[in-house]
């Protein structure tokens, strides 16, 4: 299975993604686009991390929001699911 189609079987509120390095970042806009692909996106948010990201990637690829670290992540995701 690839990530869409679990994301399509367990059916979450929520998505995160998470980059230690700036190689695998870049394919955190490919997720979002196969989610808009799959007309899905509309049902479910994404959060983006990691070292190397940083708020204005997040925005740049349309992702639903930017955690630093994990704490942040977990305000976040009680903002987006209130």
């Amino acid at each position: 299975l690839t990530f869409i189609d679990k994301i399509i079987e367990l059916q979450p509120d929520i998505v995160g993604m998470s980059a230690l390095m700036t190689t695998t970042m870049f394919h955190m806009p490919r997720v979002i686009k196969a989610l808009e692909e799959r007309g899905i996106r509309d049902s479910v948010k994404v959060i983006v991390g990691g070292a190397p990201v940083l708020p204005d990637w997040a925005a740049e690829i349309g992702a639903d929001g930017y955690g630093e670290n994990a704490l942040d992540a977990v305000h976040l995701v009680k903002e987006l699911t209130k």
